[in-house]
């Protein structure tokens, strides 16, 4: 408001100005009030508002001298008049714009200044993003009233680009069930995706898109078996089906075991983070704080399915060798020995240790090299089969010791198989044969 009051001076000035019988007592109080209103102008403003006050000082007496000495018809002093309003205009003006610089001097615009890791986090981020990518799985349903088949999406997950040829990497359940897959570029730019391969009891599906090379970043790829707990991790996905978004937390747990959400297989050596993995993550890249890649998130511990603090990844040693199958053959050739077992909970009830055998087909590994299943006699009672209590001289306790040892294992492989049988421990030998093609 103190820098309206001299223009506002002015302005009265120009007005009162225009009377046909201007008092001459005006001009002089006018540039008067003018000069202290503006005490601590700027050197710059001053030099440039000197000569016009004084020239109102001077013009403003002059001015009040003719006019008394004029004759009321002399013309002498209406062109004194107007000289002096122009001159008084022009004062306005250059106090408003000497004003408007003033007040800009105090409207600072500052870069955005940012922490050295938060301007890590930023370039992660966007250096990363155009790897991954958004999987919409549709599925084909019927209309109960018009009978129309249509395809109607029936989940959606994340996956990033493996390599320069369209290999796209995800999880398996986020492609279960589908007909039909579309994935949509950081670009959004939307291909359809073929599936090349899947691995249900690692949950790990490699898709492709035909989509031109220059659009396809693959995602550095990391080592996962010297991460620590307590190092940063990224999680880049689209959770909700929102735009790519970044949650960032710790490594919290090491070696962690989960089952798969397809065949109940146990996954061992899982990744355990506090990143949050909301649905919609699944399938998305888990980073390090260089950027590569030493995860694929893929689940969540929550009783309530929101996220809770305890998110899983399967580390990125355990998914390069199965996305290499995939692309290669189609299919995983991972070794079995082709027997059904009880729950553990069944054989600690028994008060023994190992797995027990439900079933052998006799087509399959364990049913050529002997092992017996768990039947029934001709009376109804239950005659318990082999007791697996260890492999290779590896002791097994449990199911999950069981599939830790055949995974270190190869197709073809000769195992030594220590079974329970009745009161007495037998060595059987058994060759280990790939896993049958899944449809």
């Amino acid at each position: 408001m103190a820098a309206a009051s001299p223009a506002h001076s002015l302005l009265c000035s120009v007005s009162r100005s225009s009377t046909p019988r201007p008092s001459a007592r005006f001009f002089p109080s006018s540039s008067s009030s003018i000069s202290k209103s503006f005490p601590s102008r700027t050197s710059t403003s001053a030099a440039a508002a000197s000569p016009v006050l004084s020239f109102l000082h001077q013009g403003g007496n002059n001015f009040s001298l003719a006019r008394n000495n004029a004759d009321d018809d002399d013309p002498s002093w209406l062109h004194k008049l107007l000289l002096t309003t122009c001159a008084s205009v022009a004062l306005s003006l250059s106090l408003f714009v000497a004003d408007v610089d003033q007040a800009s001097a105090f409207v600072v615009t500052t870069p955005r200044k940012l922490q050295t890791d938060e301007l890590a986090t930023v370039r992660l981020f966007q250096e990363n993003t155009p790897s991954v990518v958004y999987i919409t799985n549709l599925a084909v349903k019927q209309d109960a009233f018009t009978l129309d088949v249509l395809e109607v999406p029936q989940g959606s997950g994340s996956g990033f680009v493996w390599d320069k040829e369209g290999h796209v990497v995800t999880n398996y359940h986020v492609i279960r069930g589908a007909s039909d897959l579309k994935v949509t570029l950081a670009d959004q730019s939307t291909y359809d995706a073929k599936v090349v391969g899947f691995d249900q009891d690692k949950d790990v599906a490699v898709l492709r898109v035909d989509a031109p090379k220059e659009k396809l970043r693959p995602i550095p790829i990391g080592v996962s078996a010297d991460l620590l707990v307590g190092q940063k991790v990224y999680a880049i996905g689209n959770p909700f089906g929102l735009d790519h978004t970044l949650t960032t937390g710790v490594i919290s747990g090491l070696r962690r075991e989960i089952s798969s959400a397809a065949t109940g297989r146990p996954i061992q050596d899982v990744i355990q983070t506090d990143a949050a993995i909301n649905p919609g993550n699944s399938g998305g890249p888990l980073l390090d704080s260089s950027g590569s890649l030493i995860g694929i998130n893929t689940a969540i511990y929550s009783p309530s399915g929101a996220s809770s603090g305890v998110g899983f990844s399967i580390p990125v040693d355990t998914v390069g060798g199965i996305v290499d199958q995939l692309v290669k053959y189609g299919k995983v050739t991972r070794p079995i020995l082709g027997i059904k077992f009880a729950p553990d909970q069944s054989v600690e009830q028994l008060g023994v240790s190992g797995v027990l055998v439900l079933d052998a087909p006799a087509n399959g590994p364990a049913g050529k090299a002997g092992l017996l299943p768990t039947k029934r006699d001709a009376y109804g009672r239950l005659i318990l089969g082999d007791i697996i209590t260890s492999v290779n001289g590896k002791k097994v306790t449990n199911g999950s010791d069981l599939y830790r040892i055949l995974d270190q294992c190869e197709v073809g492989d000769t195992v030594t198989v220590e079974v329970l049988r009745g009161d007495h421990k037998e060595k059987i030998p058994v060759t280990l044969e790939p896993k049958p093609d899944q449809s």
